[in-house]
């Protein structure tokens, strides 16, 4: 009787312990979603606004450089980057609309689009998004498009991208800058 209970024991035991793997192992395979807080909602819905009729004095598109690698020693090694874009209203007073923000890897092919509707970034306000280091798509001549607007002439965004890892004791950092290529 009691080998049969130690034995019971051992084969629940076990087969919590192959659920639990299968579980764990399922979810590594899925694609996070970029834009989730930590409570799993969506960070940016109480974000999005109606574009119709928005009356933008100003437009613009603005290219970011992002790198999700970067070359170490040699053309072979590479070394992995966590890359976030950053996208700041430095208004104090008007509001940013963003209308697009595509992710392109080194050959030009889009990767990802980040919203479907218009963003209204109220003044002081900021967005990011984060390409995880393990996330190789971009790759070294990876960028953002940013397409945005402003009933303001005067409204001045920031747009960087922010890289950053660590490997070891040896740890790297830098920024870009994005730049116009369509002001209207």
């Amino acid at each position: 009787m009691k080998i049969m209970l130690t034995l019971s024991y051992f084969q629940r035991t076990l087969s919590l312990f192959i659920t639990l793997t299968l579980l764990l192992l399922l979810s590594a395979c899925l694609e996070p979603e970029h834009n989730l807080t930590e409570e799993g909602t969506d960070k940016l819905k109480s974000l999005e606004v109606d574009s119709t009729g928005r009356g933008y004095h100003t437009m613009d598109t603005v290219y970011v450089p992002i790198y999700s690698d970067i070359y170490s020693e040699t053309k072979t090694n590479r070394f992995l980057l966590t890359a976030t874009l950053s996208i700041r209203n430095t208004s104090l007073t008007d509001s940013l609309y963003i209308e697009t923000i595509n992710y392109y890897d080194t050959s030009g092919k889009m990767v990802r689009a980040y919203v479907d509707k218009t963003l209204r970034l109220k003044p002081m306000e900021s967005i990011d998004y984060v390409i995880e280091e393990k996330d190789e798509l971009g790759g070294t001549g990876a960028n953002f498009i940013i397409v945005w607007g402003a009933k303001s002439k005067h409204l001045n965004p920031l747009f960087q991208g922010v890289m950053i890892s660590t490997m070891g004791q040896q740890g790297i950092s830098f920024i870009t800058d994005g730049i116009s290529i369509s002001r209207k």
